[in-house]
């Protein structure tokens, strides 16, 4: 049986990965590929719980801990969900994956990338999406987005410099691996930026 594509949703709170996923999914399903849709940190039972922890903003978590959380729910997560979907021939769409860890964890929380790279490693091998795509927006348009949607997490929560270290570390992850990572101006129109994830599938499709 065909091994599925793994493809991932980044960007910073606010750039819209939620709305464009959906889309995502159904043009998928449109086409016939079966697709199972995740989320990171979640995706499992153990996943989701540490999830809740993690966004929970009355909690006070060291860096360190909140990256090797995450890690965790990430293995899980592989284990459980990812990998067996691809190897019955599945999409796997999630919202966040790693990229998400060295742009919050490493960016946000400036931590050091290296020690990230081991856990990365460690957790998933060689294993990397087949696409990524990364919303881009200012960071005040993400804030501006969020704050309307009423109660706030505890990374929605954080200060505007928090933000504008997880953006320069996702751009940096871009520059780093352009033929992985494809980056969408999220700051567009909302059928601009269909338009855009719609152009950057039908390259995956057509090579499927």
């Amino acid at each position: 049986m065909k091994q599925g594509k793994f493809i991932t949703l980044e960007g910073i709170d606010g750039a819209g990965k939620s709305t464009q996923l959906a889309w995502i999914v159904e043009l998928l399903q449109r086409v016939g590929i079966p697709t199972v849709v995740t989320r990171e940190p979640g995706g499992t039972a153990l996943g989701e719980k540490l999830r809740d922890m993690l966004l929970d903003g009355s909690l006070m978590i060291y860096p360190e801990t909140e990256a090797l959380l995450m890690f965790a729910a990430r293995r899980e997560h592989l284990g459980r969900v990812i990998l067996p979907a691809l190897k019955e021939g599945q999409w796997v769409i999630s919202d966040r994956f790693t990229d998400a860890s060295f742009a919050y964890q490493g960016g946000g929380r400036e931590l050091d990338a290296g020690k990230l790279d081991i856990l990365e490693h460690w957790v998933q091998g060689d294993l990397q999406p087949d696409l990524t795509l990364y919303f881009d927006v200012p960071v005040e348009v993400g804030r501006q987005r969020v704050s309307q949607g009423g109660s706030m997490d505890r990374f929605e929560q954080e200060q505007a410099g928090f933000f504008q270290r997880v953006r320069a570390a996702y751009l940096n992850r871009a520059k780093q691996f352009p033929d992985r990572i494809k980056l969408i101006d999220s700051s567009q129109s909302l059928a601009e930026v269909k338009a855009a994830v719609e152009r950057t599938l039908q390259c995956v499709l057509n090579h499927g």
